[in-house]
């Protein structure tokens, strides 16, 4: 009877750690964070690395504020990919801003790979994550992108790193059943 007794004080603690941890966490997927998988690959100074991350986080910052120019400055003036540019991920987030309040994006890097030249250094982050907002027409949070494992081809331009274009063919038109990751 003791034994039941200990058993089931130990459960209730269980669980009430257990309560308590899930409340002070917070939810993974529209976290608003850029994070480095602990088991990442990593290959680069750790100079290009935090300028990296920094890159990434100002533009996070920029989403949370509505910032459109600030979230901009992360993209390359080159920029493409499937056939969009700079200016169509303009007005991309634009409608964004229009239709949905308290954007969130959450990225986990699990691998960065710095390179090219002194002269024009380029860096592949493999980048799994999602894009979360409140609509503007039901007020409920809803999921507007995910991607995994997508590769961002970033560039050093300008005195910071800008996301260039991601992995993948560039083509105007994409099969049926699937769609670009133009987001950050």
């Amino acid at each position: 009877m003791n034994g039941i007794r200990v058993f089931g004080k130990r459960m209730v603690l269980v669980a009430i750690v257990m309560f308590l941890a899930g409340c002070s966490l917070p939810a993974l997927p529209d976290a608003g964070k850029i994070y480095v998988d602990r088991w990442a690959e990593v290959k680069g100074s750790d100079k290009d690395v935090s300028e990296i991350l920094a890159a990434f986080n100002r533009a996070e910052d920029a989403l949370h504020a509505r910032d459109l120019d600030g979230l901009m400055s992360l993209y390359s003036e080159q920029y493409r990919y499937h056939g969009l540019s700079k200016s169509d991920l303009r007005k991309i987030w634009e409608e964004m801003f229009a239709g949905y309040d308290n954007l969130a994006s959450t990225h986990t890097f699990s691998r960065i790979h710095v390179g090219g030249s002194a002269k024009q250094p380029t860096a592949d982050i493999s980048c799994t994550g999602s894009l979360w907002g409140l609509s503007k027409e039901t007020g409920k949070r809803v999921f507007i992108d995910s991607w995994f494992y997508e590769i961002h081809h970033v560039v050093y331009e300008d005195g910071t790193w800008r996301i260039r274009g991601h992995a993948g063919e560039d083509t105007k038109s994409l099969p049926f059943g699937t769609s670009p990751h133009p987001f950050f």
